[in-house]
């Protein structure tokens, strides 16, 4: 646990969330800035800044997708389908440097937009 971290901060309870999810090592709660019908964010509670840090812990990548996996599963998301995103770094849009990831579910999503060649 990181004592900065505002996710580290929600999931010690510390700052109040709507939790719709949690288990012994991943908590999942609603987006305050929705980007779809439904947007969550699923994290584990070891702390790690973002996901190349966190790619090192297959066990943790591992208990984050199984969560987002049997919580879609049970809310029936994975019917119409659903997306799961997390942000690399400042350029990459990540604003919380808790390793975190979105689910957008809910409604047509769309394509990701214009991409230019690397």
């Amino acid at each position: 646990m990181s004592a900065n971290c505002l996710f580290c901060k929600i999931f010690s309870g510390e700052i109040p969330s709507k939790k719709v999810f949690e288990n012994e090592v991943v908590i999942g709660f609603h987006d305050i800035h929705p980007q779809a019908k439904h947007h969550l964010l699923f994290i584990h509670k070891n702390h790690t800044k973002d996901i190349t840090e966190m790619a090192s812990d297959a066990d943790a990548l591992s208990d984050v997708f199984s969560a987002i996996a049997s919580f879609t599963k049970a809310k029936n998301l994975d019917e119409a389908g659903f997306r799961v995103v997390t942000n690399m770094g400042r350029h990459g849009g990540q604003t919380v440097f808790h390793t975190h990831f979105h689910v957008l579910a809910g409604e047509p999503l769309g394509p990701f937009g214009t991409y230019k060649s690397l």
